[in-house]
């Protein structure tokens, strides 16, 4: 499981219409999609997920983001996963992301930055589940 990721396509990137866009950077840097959808966070799912993050001060303006609007979480397979996509995304502040990266050239701020991604393999493999019962997961898939 080491070598997945969770992706989210967020609200923002969803209502600027750059969901193929951010997906042709994530498969061009080489990663598989093994499962895909676009749903609509309930504000309990949402609490849910970013549960972590709770006790701080943005946690209720990141759930009412999160819920504005559909989101298109994306479960990813890779060498180095969890590294490599943050790595393509950038920092979470666009400002501050590097030149090419997916929040550089497409986030607008740091609450609105387009893409989710997990932050430990443990993280990934628990927000992963999260979204992808095990039998949504493409265990065979490899071209």
């Amino acid at each position: 499981m080491g070598n997945r990721t969770l992706a989210i396509l967020k609200p923002d990137c969803v209502r600027k219409n750059l969901i193929g866009e951010v997906i042709t950077k994530i498969t061009e840097a080489g990663f598989k999609i093994k499962a895909m959808k676009m749903t609509r966070l309930s504000r309990a799912a949402a609490e849910g997920f970013y549960e972590v993050h709770k006790e701080r001060e943005f946690f209720n303006s990141l759930v009412d983001f999160m819920t504005s609007g559909p989101c298109v979480p994306i479960a990813l397979e890779k060498e180095n996963a969890v590294a490599d996509f943050r790595k393509l995304i950038g920092s979470t502040d666009p400002s501050e992301a590097a030149e090419g990266t997916i929040r550089k050239l497409f986030a607008e701020s740091k609450q609105f930055n387009i893409v989710h991604g997990s932050d430990s393999d443990e993280n990934a493999a628990i927000e992963i589940a999260h979204f992808f019962p095990r039998k949504e997961l493409l265990e065979n898939y490899n071209d």
